[in-house]
């Protein structure tokens, strides 16, 4: 979890100093995300729910189906936002970014866009904000301590 957070820290400083973009590193970042995520977030909470140490509430082992489709929306706004970089590969261009007033994927804070067609068709920022709703989403539903 905390590379994970160390990586959309990475990308978040790229979207508040576009200068600082680089697509490699905005590649990896989104790339340590999604190896992190899907089924290797779901088989990593598969045991160990009664593990004193863990945060990770129970609920998640009753829940399992929607708390599995969360690290699967991860992964895929991961990867999606991969794609993002390795077709801006010089300055972070104006594609990437919101513009005013922009509404897609059920709003700002949508959190369930599963078409691959879709997903290529959004402004990684916004990418970038759904998944940081699906990490909040999932926190708030499944983590002790919220």
């Amino acid at each position: 979890m905390k590379a994970m957070a160390a990586a959309a820290k990475t990308m978040a400083e790229m979207f508040r100093d576009p200068a600082s973009y680089s697509s490699a590193e905005f590649r990896n970042a989104a790339g340590s995300i999604a190896a992190r995520s899907g089924d290797a977030l779901a088989d990593h909470f598969i045991s160990g729910l009664d593990d004193p140490k863990s945060k990770a509430k129970p609920e998640i082992g009753a829940e399992r189906e929607r708390f599995d489709r969360l690290a699967d929306d991860l992964r895929d706004y991961a990867h999606a936002l991969e794609t993002a970089a390795a077709d801006n590969p010089g300055l972070m261009t104006g594609r990437m970014r919101m513009k005013p007033g922009e509404v897609m994927g059920g709003g700002p804070l949508g959190t369930h866009v599963r078409n691959e067609a879709a997903l290529a068709s959004i402004p990684a920022e916004h990418l970038f904000h759904l998944m940081l709703q699906a990490c909040t989403t999932c926190h708030a539903r499944f983590r002790m301590g919220q």
